[in-house]
């Protein structure tokens, strides 16, 4: 497992790392568990120490993943606080110690996390739906997931679950009936429902259902989606609202266009990149959406626009703060830098590293960050952030003369975006500073929603807000 992890490292990790620090480093990470460890390297040895005496002693001329697993099994036998803690907790620490080295995103997740974490990703082996208790103890089918099995059969909300699998249900034990329900992927279940005083059965075959990442609504002819996570399915979401919204540029006789969109990626924390690019890709006429930069050769890479925009160039804004992060930052970068929708909110987060997973023989994940992100006209994410165009973070007041001046044609952000824009790795710390204090993260307010409705009310002051 160690010389997976070790391997991993070496090879893909942004920095290139003599293996014999990532040893000492990890060693230095039992001293957490157990004060009294003390890790060493001299002339080509590894040594784990006590005041009392020499705990063991590994050359790294083994190899470096060798000489830690030995060190390892010794500091098990010699410390009484390593045993206390157990295995996983010495591995959490060591990783914990070594990454604290190499980036801030880079991490050890054990085989429970690992788990719980695909789980949120891909989403749980199901069918499809939700159910709710109605009137005379029936249970009703509350909610239909359209990407899934239900869906699929024909089931729709207000049908009426009669029986699970033979076995008979009602609403005085929900429990029961969602249990049920469960089963492992690839599973079948026999379902008798009821619409109106038509009965009959279905099969319908257990798979991973994506959890819902979109929600989508029409206000004052707005087209308001917001994006909570980047899943599976988040790119294919986004296009299929796009189409229903706009038909592709051919609305049916009497449909309402609508007359520009909102895209809420607040409090978004990312996700799947290459949902990030497809979710891009919906917006985009057209180009290059990012490009990530790496040392290992399957980190660098460019995402580019299949040229068709299905929201045909509707005017576009996106809404960010201080917790808006990783795929959610791609996007409005993407779309700030082909100046294809203005960003509103505050600065954000700054993650542009990209993690490699690593599946390991315990059935833990590495996470290592290989690459980073690059917009289109080449400045980095990582540390900066996106920069909105119009500022809400700074009071009502700056908002104010903000939007005023855009409708008179003038950005006050545009020096500092300009700025941005210009911006190569590395960054210095002090210009970093600056830029994030332009426009300082903050969560959401109401006042963003307030500034995007100004903005696609205002044809002048939207043009003068798009990124120069």
């Amino acid at each position: 497992m160690l010389e997976t992890a070790l391997t991993t490292i070496e090879q893909r990790h942004l920095e290139k790392t003599d293996p014999a620090e990532l040893a000492l480093w990890a060693l230095r990470g039992l001293a957490v568990l157990d004060p009294r460890l003390v890790a060493e390297e001299r002339g080509g040895v590894l040594r784990l120490v006590t005041p009392e005496r020499v705990v063991g002693q590994e050359s790294l001329a083994k190899g470096a993943p060798n000489a830690i697993a030995s060190l390892f099994e010794a500091g098990w036998t010699a410390s009484p606080a390593l045993r206390r803690a157990g295995a996983e907790r010495m591995l959490h620490s060591a990783f914990d110690e070594l990454f604290n080295h190499l980036d801030p995103y880079s991490r050890y997740v054990s085989a429970e996390e690992a788990a719980q974490a695909r789980e949120r990703r891909v989403g749980q082996s199901g069918l499809g739906l939700r159910l709710a208790a109605g009137r005379r103890d029936a249970v009703l089918i509350a909610f239909v997931d359209p990407i899934g099995p239900a869906a699929q059969a024909g089931l729709v909300e207000g049908d009426i679950l009669l029986a699970i699998d033979g076995v008979p249900v009602d609403a005085k034990d929900l429990n029961l009936a969602a249990s049920l329900l469960e089963g492992p992927t690839g599973s079948e279940a026999l379902l008798s429902v009821q619409r109106g005083r038509s009965r009959r059965q279905v099969v319908l075959s257990r798979r991973p259902i994506p959890p819902e990442s979109l929600k989508v609504d029409h206000v004052d002819g707005l087209l308001w989606m917001r994006i909570s996570t980047f899943s599976s399915e988040t790119g294919a979401e986004v296009a299929n609202a796009l189409r229903a919204a706009f038909y592709a540029g051919n609305p049916p006789p009497g449909g309402t266009v609508p007359s520009g969109v909102v895209l809420d990626l607040r409090g978004n924390r990312g996700g799947v990149l290459s949902q990030a690019a497809s979710v891009a890709d919906a917006f985009l006429p057209g180009g290059v959406i990012i490009r990530t930069d790496g040392r290992h050769p399957g980190a660098r890479r460019v995402w580019r626009a299949d040229g068709i925009d299905l929201s045909v160039g509707a005017r576009l804004v996106v809404l960010v703060d201080g917790r808006s992060a990783s795929s959610a930052e791609i996007v409005a970068t993407a779309l700030a830098d082909a100046r294809r929708a203005v960003v509103v909110g505050s600065a954000t987060l700054g993650k542009g590293l990209i993690q490699v997973l690593q599946p390991l023989p315990n059935g833990a994940d590495l996470l290592v960050s290989w690459s980073q992100v690059i917009s289109a006209t080449g400045w980095p994410l990582q540390g900066l952030g996106v920069i909105p165009s119009v500022c809400t973070s700074l009071g009502e007041a700056r908002l104010t003369e903000t939007l005023a001046a855009l409708n008179q044609g003038r950005n006050p952000m545009a020096p500092v975006i300009a700025r941005l824009r210009q911006a190569r790795v590395p960054v210095p710390a002090s210009e970093v500073a600056a830029l994030r204090n332009a426009c300082p993260p903050a969560e959401g307010r109401e006042a963003d929603r307030t500034a995007a409705l100004a903005l696609l009310s205002q044809p002048q002051a939207y043009e003068a807000a798009l990124y120069r």
